[in-house]
């Protein structure tokens, strides 16, 4: 199977049959085929709470998810996407979607955009490596009259590609707004890119799972590099390693919105004062000691996804009761705290042993979390999630070493 039929993420059954309404119009040169898929095949859509439609994914690991959340595809687009952003609209914007699937956060951007702007530029540079995927877009309902506008954009590359070959997008892109639309693996596209470009970058694949390669550190480095240094990186997971390869690649990062889900996704900036939001203390604490905290890494940006799975998966092995200490029972979140449960807390402080701390408050492991001691919800320069992070990092490994 090629990368791009592997990394593609809506269902097999829609996969297939956007691509044969879309093989039927090159060969007919018919618009009824398109016009009517929605119609015809409105159970293969998912609509949401607010009125706009989502697609179910792949089955992965013996489940079926939708793209969005049930709370509504296109609200959570503004709420995760537009609303964490620092945008000065009295200056020109640029944006990098990975992973736009059916264009709703690139739609949200162009909403808000025409909402606040006056003589501004909007530049978004959208990536999706599924023709289909992009496809889909063209066939749902537009949630909001900024998704025409994105629609005619992926129509014209579509057309470009000899995917479709019928304009029918009517409405017309606004002469201050440029989208260009990359139908490829975003591993290639940003390498491409220049630096110092972008004002916010969006990241949202499907699964960190399903799609490491598009999580890593080295990837996280090429948007360093693109990234403005006010700029902000924002995606909708909560995951440690995530979190973590940010920090490793050179930002700050910060709690992004909740929406949709139980936690907040993660924000990231090289300029702290970019994020309002320190993470939660306990995810601070399990990044930093915990061998959850490994980021994923595709050296050469050109490994697949189990490739990089699987090296995680024995860099965490090397590393637990070396460099890290074990994830087991989130031990490192009991460092500093008298503990009740007497089964919990022999399995916690066995774990703690093989790195030089004897128990879940010796001095030795309030020394690790006394950074934590200053916690604040609110960061600043100085006194924020990625430093913590980093200075908690330094004091386990001064332990372990017997410092």
């Amino acid at each position: 199977m090629s990368y791009e039929n592997d990394a593609r993420i809506i269902s097999d059954d829609i996969f297939d049959l956007v691509n044969e309404c879309f093989s039927h119009e090159r060969s007919s040169r018919n618009n009824e085929s398109r016009l009517n898929f929605f119609d015809t095949y409105n159970d293969y859509f998912v609509l949401t709470d607010d009125g706009s439609y989502s697609i179910n994914s792949r089955e992965i690991n013996n489940k079926v998810e939708t793209l969005h959340t049930s709370t509504g595809a296109i609200s959570e687009s503004f709420e995760k996407f537009i609303k964490p952003m620092k945008f000065d609209y009295t200056k020109d914007i640029a944006i990098l979607d990975i992973c736009a699937g059916l264009g709703y956060n690139t739609s949200a951007a162009i909403d808000d955009f025409m909402k606040n702007s006056g003589e501004s530029h909007l530049q978004i540079d959208m990536v999706e490596i599924s023709k289909a995927t992009f496809a889909c877009g063209l066939l749902v309902p537009s949630p909001i009259p900024a998704h025409d506008i994105t629609r005619k954009a992926i129509e014209d590359e579509l057309i470009a590609q000899d995917y479709a070959s019928l304009s029918l997008e009517e409405t017309e892109i606004p002469e201050n707004i440029d989208i260009n639309v990359y139908i490829e693996d975003a591993r290639q596209t940003v390498q491409r890119l220049e630096d110092n470009t972008y004002d916010a970058i969006f990241l949202d694949p499907f699964s960190q799972n399903m799609a490491p390669e598009l999580f890593s550190v080295e990837f996280f480095k090429e948007f360093r590099r693109v990234i403005k240094d006010d700029g902000i990186v924002a995606t909708y997971t909560s995951s440690a390693p995530v979190r973590a390869g940010f920090i490793e690649a050179g930002f700050y990062i910060g709690l992004g919105p909740i929406f949709g889900r139980k936690q907040g996704g993660t924000l990231a900036s090289p300029n702290p004062l970019m994020l309002d939001y320190a993470l939660p203390r306990n995810d601070e604490v399990r990044i930093a000691l915990s061998d959850v905290g490994i980021p994923f890494r595709d050296p050469g940006l050109n490994n697949s996804s189990d490739f990089i799975l699987d090296e995680r998966t024995e860099e965490r092995h090397n590393a637990r009761h070396n460099t890290k200490i074990s994830s087991a029972v989130k031990t490192p979140i009991f460092l500093g705290v008298e503990m009740d449960d007497e089964k919990l807390k022999r399995r916690v402080e066995r774990n703690l042993a093989k790195m030089n701390i004897p128990s879940t408050t010796s001095s030795e492991a309030k020394y690790i979390v006394e950074v934590e001691d200053d916690y604040s919800q609110e960061q600043d320069e100085k006194n924020n999630s990625t430093e913590r992070i980093l200075e908690m990092k330094k004091r386990l490994k001064k332990v372990k070493m017997g410092n």
